[in-house]
């Protein structure tokens, strides 16, 4: 039996599935019905349209080396790509295509993925989200892949995290992370001098979608752009929130996108709590408790890490020993209390003195260590001891009474005098000593 046009028609519109005929140059020919149901648009709105326009913009270019292939007479049973609806959200097809050589055209099958793909996304993304917490060897890296993995899901072309400052009573929110090319960081600053949605999401503890006008720009000349916030709650308490942006025109959020997101949120906060946690023990570990500075166990680590580079470039470095001189009369005499003041302000000092590569660190008592990384020679060395000492003796007030922290220095220098942090070590606690003795036997002598 043959079927007249009018029947094949109808069947063709009664499939699930959207048939597509498209010419060598990307236009639709023809459309069956399902096209409204899979992208938003009538068949008659798709006719002489180009295909391509639809297409997301990042995947246009495999869809052309596809659409390539496929006219080269090579067949694509299980093509996929992402499409742009009429309403600006995103549709994942898989196609089966191929290429009529005598009529010089394409005629594919697309099925819509999409949930499929949402499904299996959101999976691998929490799987993501739960190995970083372990993997991510700092809260800036956790926060970076973050950012990774909520790309994958939606668009993300900015992206932040805002976090409550746990320690401020009015609501001091920080930026740990902030991926935005067309917009500065934002210092800490309360909740309330905050962008008004992020504001409404930590105040209200629920996700937001704000949709906003694209027919205007700002005053500053930068393009409106779609909002989304969810925010990060952490046992019963909103620790902060996400926030993403897309200043694409065609890419939209909707509320399944919100939805999304505040599911993966509560993960992400989960994370968030336990890198944290894990970073604070991990600090504790390696400081001193009063000062902040690196630890004995924290400052060896580093030694060893800088012998490793100094001997790999063919560098010098330095080691410095320092003991101050009359802590225990000043610690006896005005109690414990004014000799912590002390000493932190002594660590104060000693960070002030040095660069940003070295490193200061506590070794306990009145005894403080500085690693110096690529230093000049002992020449360099004999400078910043000089250096130190000068920013020691500088008046201190403590309790009403001006002090002068006297201090001795010994100095070791890597390859010159030693090889390894072990010996360093020695010859610098040795070298202090040595000096410690010296100005001992001078205040005697005058």
């Amino acid at each position: 039996m043959n079927l007249d046009a009018t029947v094949h028609a109808k069947i063709m519109d009664m499939l699930l599935d959207t048939i597509c005929v498209v010419d060598e140059d990307g236009r639709f020919m023809y459309v069956s019905a399902s096209s409204e149901k899979l992208l938003g648009y009538r068949p008659e709105e798709l006719l002489g349209r180009n295909m391509i326009e639809l297409v997301h913009p990042e995947d246009r270019e495999r869809t052309l080396a596809a659409a390539d292939e496929i006219m080269a007479d090579e067949e694509k049973p299980h093509f996929e790509n992402r499409y742009i609806r009429k309403d600006g959200s995103i549709v994942h097809i898989m196609w089966s295509a191929r290429w009529s050589m005598s009529d010089r055209l394409r005629i594919a099958v697309a099925r819509d993925v999409t949930e499929v793909r949402r499904v299996a996304r959101l999976k691998s993304a929490l799987y993501q989200i739960s190995e970083a917490a372990h993997a991510a060897e700092s809260l800036a890296v956790l926060y970076r892949k973050i950012h990774q993995i909520i790309a994958e899901l939606l668009p993300a072309e900015s992206f932040c995290v805002a976090l409550c400052d746990p320690a401020s009573a009015d609501g001091v929110l920080e930026f740990p992370y902030w991926a935005d090319a067309r917009a500065a960081a934002p210092g800490r600053r309360t909740t309330a001098s905050a962008d008004a949605h992020l504001n409404e999401v930590i105040r209200s503890g629920r996700p937001l979608l704000a949709c906003v006008l694209r027919c205007t720009e700002h005053a500053d000349g930068t393009p409106n752009a779609d909002w989304l916030g969810a925010p990060l709650i952490s046992q019963g308490r909103v620790m902060g929130a996400l926030a993403v942006r897309t200043r694409t025109p065609a890419l939209r959020y909707t509320e399944e996108n919100r939805d999304l997101l505040q599911f993966v949120s509560t993960q992400i906060a989960t994370a968030i709590e336990r890198k944290r946690a894990q970073t604070q023990l991990q600090h504790m570990a390696g400081h001193d408790p009063l000062t902040g500075l690196p630890n004995r166990m924290l400052f060896q680590d580093r030694l060893e890490a800088a012998l490793r580079r100094a001997q790999r470039d063919s560098e010098r470095l330095a080691l410095l020993y320092i003991d101050l001189d009359g802590f225990k009369e000043i610690n006896d005499s005005l109690g414990h209390e004014t000799g912590d003041r002390m000493l932190c302000e002594v660590a104060q000092r000693l960070k002030g003195c040095v660069r940003a590569q070295d490193t200061v660190g506590r070794m306990g008592g009145d005894e403080f260590t500085v690693l110096l990384p690529n230093i000049g020679g002992k020449a360099e060395v004999h400078e910043l001891v000089a250096k130190v000492r000068s920013m020691l003796m500088r008046p201190l007030e403590l309790d009403g009474r001006v002090h002068r922290v006297g201090a001795s220095i010994g100095a070791a220098v890597y390859p010159d005098q030693a090889f390894d942090g072990e010996h360093l070590m020695r010859l610098a606690d040795k070298a202090m000593y040595a000096q410690k003795r010296y100005d001992d036997h001078a205040s005697r002598t005058v």
